[in-house]
């Protein structure tokens, strides 16, 4: 018998929103080389993550990992904060 571990995904990236209720919005960028031009390209991704006690603030920097769909966007889950947000 093989023992399989589960691959799980998980992102680093910066709270744009947190309007919503135990939800808020991640912000992954990532750097790719142009397959033509071979300049560096900034690409990004927004998903949308459970944050259960609403403890992401925007501007935090945090980590995502996959999970179960909770509703019809969010199937990601916020594991940490990184680093707050600085309050001005």
């Amino acid at each position: 018998m093989t023992d399989t571990k589960k691959v799980v995904r998980t992102f680093t990236g910066r709270v744009v929103s947190d309007k919503m209720d135990k939800t808020v919005t991640v912000l992954v960028e990532r750097k790719v080389k142009h397959p033509l031009i071979g300049k560096v390209v900034v690409k990004s991704n927004k998903f949308h993550a459970h944050d259960e006690k609403n403890e992401s603030k925007e501007g935090d920097l945090v980590v995502i990992t996959e999970n179960r769909p909770i509703s019809k966007t969010k199937s990601w889950v916020v594991s940490k904060i990184v680093t707050k947000a600085v309050q001005v």
